[in-house]
C-alpha cells in the first residue's frame, strides 16, 4: 500500500515545483541544503546547519530551519541579504613572493595575494590561512568553505614544513629548545622536527616542520631565542609542494591532490 505525503515524513521545500518535491532518490539531482550553502563558499556544512537552526537561511522565499533539507540546484538560496550560487568548487595553489599581504581588501592599497591569483579561475576563491607579508612560499586559495575549515581546525594537524634563514647560527642548545617546546605569550610551542638544511655546515639555514596555527609562531620562536629571520619559506603545506611552481606562480590542484586533501581533512 503506497504511504501517504504525511507518512512519508517527506520534506517539501516552499515554491518547489510539485512534480520535484517527490524526487529523493540519490541521483535526484537534489542537495542537502548545507552541502549547497558549504559550495556557495559561505562556511562549513558544519556550520550552515546553525544558520539554517538560527532561521537565517531562506529557501525560494520561505525560511528553512529544518536540518536535512534536500533542495534542487535550481532552488533560490538566500542568507541574509545574500543571494547563494552554486559555485564550481576550485582549488589553487601560489608561489607566494615577497611584499604581498594575504588579504582579500586592503584599505592602505597595498599589494594582496588576490592580484596574483586573479587569472586563475571566475568563481571567487579565498587564501586558507595567511603567510605574512615578508614570507614567501606555498598558500592555497579555494572557495570550498567546508575544506577550508577543516583545513585550519587545529585537530586536524595539519603539517607544514618551513626554509628559515637566520642572522647567525643557531647553537644545538636552540635547536633542542625547539624540539622541546618555546614558551610564548599565548602557550607553549612545540615543532615536530628540526633540522640544519643540507649537510649542516651553515647552521643558520633550518628546515621546521611543525602542524601550529598559531599566528607569526615561526618568527615569535626566534624571536623568543635571540635571532632574526632574515627568509622564511614555506616550502610545504598539507602534502603539497612547490615542486614546478616558480615564485609569484600559480596552478590548479589536480584531482589526486584534491582527493589527499580531503582525506587529511
Amino acid at each position: 500500500m503506497e504511504k501517504s505525503r504525511k507518512q512519508s515524513g517527506r520534506k517539501e521545500i516552499p515554491g518547489r515545483k510539485k512534480a520535484a518535491q517527490t524526487l529523493e532518490s540519490p541521483h535526484d539531482g537534489l542537495i542537502r541544503l548545507n552541502k549547497y550553502i558549504a559550495n556557495a563558499g559561505v562556511c562549513s556544512r558544519r556550520e550552515a546547519d546553525k544558520l539554517i537552526s538560527a532561521g537565517a537561511v531562506m529557501v525560494n522565499g520561505k525560511v528553512v530551519t529544518e536540518l536535512g533539507t534536500k533542495i534542487s540546484p535550481h532552488d533560490k538560496v538566500k542568507y541574509g541579504e545574500q543571494s547563494l550560487k552554486l559555485e564550481k568548487l576550485r582549488y589553487v595553489l601560489l608561489n607566494k613572493p615577497k611584499g604581498f599581504i594575504t588579504t582579500t581588501d586592503d584599505p592602505q592599497e597595498r599589494k594582496t595575494v588576490m592580484t596574483l591569483i586573479a587569472k586563475a579561475c571566475k568563481e571567487r576563491i579565498y587564501p586558507v590561512g595567511r603567510l605574512d607579508r615578508n614570507t614567501t612560499g606555498l598558500l592555497l586559495f579555494t572557495n570550498d568553505g567546508e575544506l577550508t575549515k577543516k583545513l585550519l581546525h587545529p585537530r586536524h594537524g595539519i603539517q607544514k614544513i618551513y626554509h628559515v634563514v637566520l642572522d647567525k647560527a643557531v647553537t644545538k642548545k636552540d635547536m633542542n629548545q625547539i624540539l622541546e617546546g618555546v614558551q610564548l605569550d599565548d602557550g607553549i610551542v612545540r615543532v615536530d622536527a628540526v633540522e640544519y638544511i643540507g649537510d649542516g655546515k651553515d647552521k643558520k639555514q633550518l628546515g621546521i616542520e611543525l602542524h601550529s596555527g598559531k599566528n607569526r609562531v615561526i618568527r615569535r620562536i626566534f624571536e623568543k631565542l635571540n635571532y632574526s629571520i632574515i627568509r622564511l619559506d614555506r616550502v610545504s603545506f598539507a602534502g603539497l609542494t612547490k615542486k614546478s611552481l616558480p615564485r609569484g606562480e600559480w596552478r590548479l590542484l589536480e584531482e589526486k591532490e584534491i582527493s589527499f586533501l580531503k582525506m587529511l581533512s
